[in-house]
């Protein structure tokens, strides 16, 4: 084998080796991401982010705080804190299955308390409408 063709196999192989190495960590960046689920605490509780759900919002309960996403497999040590919204009652269901968190009532996010994989009734009930 000549030296031309030795070269461009070493190259090849590298290429090849590199584009796989880079496959590998979108993959598990994709992995992190997604166990990065929305989610705060509050009075003890943690709930989590749920969809088209409709809601009307109600009073001002306090406080939520957010924790640190580790989706890079703990190489950050910690250096992302927690954040905190302001934590708001939904008409009609309990703060303790549900609450609405947001920096301002007409911008707020719908999270619930889970079972598991399960929702809550009363939240099952909102997401199915009238």
């Amino acid at each position: 084998m000549s030296w031309d063709k030795r070269s461009a196999s070493v190259l090849l192989a590298a290429a090849v080796a590199a584009s796989v190495a880079a496959c590998t960590s979108e993959d598990d960046s994709a992995e992190g991401a997604a166990s990065c689920v929305y989610q705060v605490t509050y009075e003890g509780r943690t709930y989590r982010d749920v969809a088209d759900v409709q809601f009307t919002v109600g009073s001002e309960l306090g406080t939520a705080t957010q924790p640190p996403c580790d989706d890079t497999g703990a190489q950050n040590n910690g250096e992302m804190p927690s954040t905190t919204e302001t934590a708001y009652s939904v008409d009609g269901i309990s703060p303790k299955i549900a609450i609405a968190v947001g920096d301002a009532p007409e911008d707020v996010r719908f999270v619930a308390v889970h079972s598991g994989d399960e929702l809550p009734p009363e939240v099952k009930k909102l997401i199915a409408g009238p």
